[in-house]
């Protein structure tokens, strides 16, 4: 009789552990579901319509504003040149082959800078994040440094070095330093308690802590840094080019710049503030755009189209 009822029972409960497991397998399935990326391309006419046709959209209704703007004849021609003289410039430019020689000349200086302002300011950062006298010491310096003009380095970096790259660079790091140095103790300062305390219990302490730990969760206020780093070596160059000229240091940005305000051509001026611009859009774009999809991807915080 109760081998009767005890069989009753297991064939009773079955079913329910059935329902069970199918119910856990169904939850397993949904999660795999979440966690797995899509790695589907969207179409090339869903991209060019969400990336492409909008910056487009953008740059024409700028160019037909600013030619209505020299039709209406709101000034005189010699203070808003017309769109087309702008051109002309960039052809002359081109045409004496000096146009990607002014462009180099800039780029190549503020990457060298930034690439030196890296070097010194993640480490710096590093320190000042992790070591409490160090961060009290020169902690509100960085602060201070960071929110000081670039264009103040100038004259000081001129009287000290000449008129030589070795000032161009100086001006660049002291500008850059500051931010990207502040951005990574920002980044450590967000990282949780827990990862450390999870990577100490794994023996990850010391600099094999900073590497594996500490770095890979402070990324996003590293990469904020960086960004505003580049922003700062880039301006600080424009100034220390406009300001200070010598036939020894080539024609940048900043000295075209410089050069069409003494020729008075409105045409160079437009050229020169254009080609800054396009450089630090390109700089962002291939660079810290493509750094910032890594990171939200590897977070889980972006999914790949």
């Amino acid at each position: 009789m109760a081998s009767t009822e005890t069989s009753t029972v297991k064939d009773g409960d079955a079913p329910a552990a059935k329902d069970g497991g199918g119910d856990l397998a169904g939850l397993e399935a949904g999660l795999d579901a979440l966690d797995t990326v899509q790695s589907k391309r969207a179409p090339f006419r869903t991209t060019f319509m969400e990336k492409v046709f909008p910056p487009i959209v953008a740059v024409a209704l700028v160019l037909i504003v600013w030619q209505v703007l020299v039709w209406a004849e709101v000034t005189d021609s010699y203070k808003l040149p017309a769109p087309s003289a702008v051109w002309d410039e960039v052809q002359e430019a081109w045409l004496e082959g000096t146009l990607l020689e002014y462009i180099w000349t800039s780029v190549s200086r503020g990457l060298l800078g930034f690439l030196m302002a890296l070097v010194i300011g993640t480490p710096l950062g590093l320190l000042v994040a992790r070591v409490k006298f160090v961060r009290a010491a020169i902690g509100p310096i960085l602060s201070g440094l960071q929110s000081l003009p670039s264009v103040a380095w100038v004259p000081p970096a001129v009287l000290w070095l000449g008129l030589n790259d070795s000032m161009m660079y100086a001006v660049i790091l002291l500008g850059a330093v500051p931010s990207i140095a502040n951005g990574l103790v920002s980044g450590v300062d967000q990282v949780p308690p827990l990862f450390l305390r999870a990577g100490r219990t794994m023996g990850a302490t010391g600099l094999r802590g900073t590497w594996h730990i500490v770095i890979p969760a402070a990324l996003p206020g590293y990469l904020a840094g960086l960004k505003q780093g580049w922003a700062f070596s880039w301006r600080s160059l424009m100034a220390a080019e406009i300001i200070a000229s010598s036939p020894d240091l080539g024609v940048g940005l900043g000295q075209l710049l410089e050069n069409g305000r003494t020729a008075n051509s409105m045409p160079m001026v437009f050229l020169a503030i254009l080609l800054i611009l396009i450089v630090g859009i390109a700089i962002d774009l291939l660079i810290f755009s493509p750094l910032e999809r890594w990171v939200l991807r590897s977070r889980g915080l972006l999914v790949k189209s």
